[in-house]
């Protein structure tokens, strides 16, 4: 994990070329001390990171972000009042490359969508 501690996988699923997971994420860590200080929020390239991270594990693969597209901040995530996210990837691999589609949201909201393309280190 590159942020140790900002979140722990409570549930990791993985079909075919689906995954799911349930993560929680930890509102005391430092880096919501300093976005925002008094309105925390979460980071979305600490969002992008934890799809990373989640991608290595169902791959087994060491990967390198090469290409998001379709980025859409849909919603703030507030680790105070909402610290379980739903994760859903869809999982290919395209020509040596893994591709991501990917939805984030908390209870009925959707708070972020985006597709991502990963190469392979290792």
């Amino acid at each position: 994990m590159l942020i140790e501690g900002l979140y722990s996988v409570l549930t990791f699923e993985h079909e075919e070329q689906t995954v799911k997971a349930t993560v929680k994420l930890n509102p005391e860590h430092e880096v919501f001390k300093g976005h925002f200080p008094g309105n925390p929020v979460m980071p979305g390239v600490c969002m992008i990171q934890m799809i990373k991270e989640l991608t290595e594990r169902a791959t087994t693969q060491t990967l390198f972000l090469t290409v998001a597209s379709n980025v859409k901040f849909m919603a703030i995530i507030n680790p105070e009042k909402n610290d379980t996210l739903q994760l859903v990837l869809q999982i290919s691999e395209v020509d040596g490359l893994i591709k991501v589609k990917n939805i984030v949201s908390f209870e009925e909201t959707m708070a972020l969508k985006l597709n991502a393309t990963f190469k392979i280190v290792s």
